[in-house]
């Protein structure tokens, strides 16, 4: 997980986190856990199309910024 390259993304769009955690349908708390990768917290595939979608992310970016 590329922490940086999201949340460069994220301010691009003017998202902060709790945007971006109502847009994926999860709390602000759990977002901050997947962006940080606290107690093994990922972003799951339905999370992730979510946010390729909102960022017109290519597939490049996406395995960048996840994988």
């Amino acid at each position: 997980m590329n922490k940086n390259k999201l949340v460069s993304k994220m301010k691009l769009f003017g998202d902060r986190n709790e945007d971006l955690a109502e847009a994926i349908g999860i709390s602000p708390q759990r977002f901050s856990a997947k962006l940080n990768g606290t107690g093994g917290a990922e972003f799951t595939m339905g999370e992730i199309r979510i946010i390729k979608i909102r960022y017109n992310l290519t597939a490049e970016e996406v395995n960048e910024i996840f994988f």
